[in-house]
């Protein structure tokens, strides 16, 4: 990251990017309540996963989290409880027990995504909120494993694909608003959930929060959107 810089001294890097999009998509989509209320109280959410998937009164460990991290976005891609197990390095009864604590707790998700499953397999295809969509013929197909993993993408596939059309819409608006304001600000980069931009620095004061307001605006859901970043003479200190 810090090979990526302006020689120009007139112009700084602005890295911004979405906190836990992918989740807070899967929370809204589900409409899951306890997941929700994680994101609207501002804990962090892979703290408070731990503290359900590992009965905790207390604050996890950070061993803890780590593996409730794991899980959170395991869940996302639909990881099986052999991959959650390689990944943890743990039994797969352990990784079992993590998985059906997780939908324990999060009931919401499990139901949301058996009627995805459910209603791909008659559509033969998913939509993102925004109705892109993404056929899956893999579904039918005379293989099982071809079948669990057109399953697992047809779970994953409204969800990060509506992260996807999200940040596409963001860069839409945000390019607009520069070209409306008269900014020399450039919008350079995507990268997965982030926007890299170079600013001059008499800009900088009122570019962080148009870009982040944009951003946090650009599509609605249930639950809020967060965006996290800052200035940096390269891309590491950016971030």
């Amino acid at each position: 990251r810090k090979a990526f810089y302006y020689p120009n001294n007139e112009y700084s890097i602005l890295s911004l990017d979405y906190s836990q999009i992918e989740l807070r998509v899967l929370a809204s989509l589900s409409d899951c309540k306890a997941l929700k209320e994680i994101f609207e109280s501002g804990e962090d959410i892979h703290s408070a996963t731990a503290k359900k998937i590992f009965n905790l009164d207390s604050n996890p460990t950070p061993d803890q989290r780590r593996k409730a991290k794991t899980v959170n976005f395991g869940i996302v891609y639909g990881i099986s409880d052999w991959g959650l197990a390689d990944e943890l390095g743990v039994s797969n009864y352990v990784a079992r027990d993590l998985i059906n604590n997780f939908y324990a707790s999060f009931p919401e998700i499990g139901t949301f995504f058996q009627g995805i499953v459910g209603n791909a397999l008659q559509e033969g295809y998913v939509s993102t909120l925004m109705g892109r969509r993404r056929y899956l013929r893999e579904l039918h197909d005379s293989n099982y494993q071809t079948r669990e993993f057109a399953k697992r993408a047809a779970m994953n596939a409204p969800i990060q694909g509506t992260a996807a059309d999200l940040i596409k819409t963001a860069m839409i608006k945000v390019n607009k608003a520069l070209k409306e304001g008269g900014y020399k600000t450039k919008m350079v980069l995507q990268i997965h959930d982030e926007l890299i931009f170079k600013v001059p620095h008499d800009e900088e004061g009122k570019i962080l929060p148009l870009v982040k307001r944009i951003m946090e605006e650009a599509l609605t859901l249930s639950v809020p959107l967060e965006v996290d970043g800052g200035y940096g003479k390269d891309w590491y200190d950016a971030k």
